[in-house]
């Protein structure tokens, strides 16, 4: 909790933290988590409930899923146990919500994986109405900020309350990261969804412990609002997720070492700088609205001598050039490969 000149900065108002075992695996283990979250609770940290997998989806049949009802048992146990420390399971049915409603559970979730299916969704929303519940929804598996959102929009219809959860996207290649954290997504669905908290589960991106730390303060940086982490009293003999789940005391560490940074400012220099980027974003804009322009003009010439609006190997030339620019000037070239990509792509329509 120090920023990069070593001031103390308090944990802001609003900040949340959930944690707790990938999947709830005995009475030990979970009460081995709730005394480590119970006293970092009392030490003013703000943990807001004890997570555990009860029913766990897996992608084949044969690994381990869950305690299911059993692991509710536990959790009533450490209920009685921890009666400050809230807790928060994973659901995915309507019999899930059922049960756990039925055992006192505080709080639930909604996977990746359901999320993804508008029906089971609305199922668990049906199952849920009137409820009164704060309900958190994890991003889909894949990149879908309009699923992402219509999931959340169905359990709002409910009468529930909703935050969301960013636990990063399903890629074929997210290394050295299991899921793609793509940090552009939950940036924009706070924009879209004003007053909407997002929580960052640094847990799922990581996909392994060592980079969970690093992922929690990118997303104390972006200014989410909590975080999600999975903690295991001996991770190297958990049941699910071994390779990713935060011992206590690792767990203990990486709370001490975030650094919150003041979010407003009042620096003369730094409002400077931004009026200067404001100017050369200008630029900008007027330099892509020529380029368009040009892109027009050639749209006009490639259908009077009837030629395809796209030219592959021109295309191909382009891209590379203009990476090989960006190299030179000390710019990533993946990323303007990236942007004229997103270029070509206006640059083809506008064209057609």
């Amino acid at each position: 909790m120090r920023t990069a000149g070593g001031t103390r900065l308090p944990i802001p108002a609003g900040f949340s933290l959930i944690a707790g075992p990938c999947s709830a695996e005995s009475l030990t283990q979970l009460r081995t988590v709730a005394a480590c979250l119970d006293g970092l609770r009392r030490r003013g940290y703000p943990v807001e409930a004890l997570r555990a997998g009860v029913w766990k989806p897996r992608t084949r049949p044969g690994h381990f899923e869950g305690y299911g009802e059993e692991a509710l048992g536990w959790l009533q146990q450490i209920k009685a146990e921890f009666p400050d420390l809230p807790l928060m399971i994973e659901v995915a049915t309507p019999a899930h919500t059922q049960a756990a409603l039925k055992a006192g559970i505080d709080r639930f979730w909604v996977g990746a994986r359901t999320v993804s299916n508008p029906f089971t969704v609305q199922a668990l929303a049906d199952s849920l109405r009137g409820s009164g519940l704060t309900i958190r929804v994890k991003n889909p598996v894949s990149p879908d900020l309009a699923l992402w959102i219509g999931a959340m929009e169905r359990f709002e219809k409910a009468g529930l309350k909703v935050e969301a959860v960013h636990r990063g996207f399903g890629m074929y290649n997210a290394a050295p990261y299991r899921n793609a954290p793509l940090w552009e997504l939950p940036i924009e669905l706070k924009q879209r969804c004003a007053g909407l908290r997002v929580l960052c589960d640094p847990s799922h991106i990581a996909g392994q412990a060592r980079y969970v730390s690093e992922i929690a303060q990118l997303a104390v940086d972006l200014e989410m609002d909590g975080l999600m982490v999975e903690l295991h009293p001996a991770p190297e003999t958990a049941l699910s997720d071994a390779a990713q789940q935060l011992t206590p005391e690792a767990f203990s560490d990486l709370l001490a070492g975030l650094c919150f940074k003041h979010i407003h400012t009042n620096s003369d220099r730094l409002e400077t700088l931004r009026r200067l980027i404001d100017e050369t974003d200008r630029e900008l804009i007027a330099v892509l609205a020529h380029r368009f322009d040009l892109v027009r003009q050639m749209g006009t010439v490639k259908k009077e001598e009837n030629l395809s609006v796209l030219q592959l190997n021109r295309w191909q030339t382009v891209l590379a050039q203009r990476a090989e620019w960006a190299r030179a000037s000390g710019l990533n070239p993946e990323f303007a490969k990236t942007l004229f990509r997103c270029i070509h792509t206006e640059s083809v329509e506008i064209q057609r």
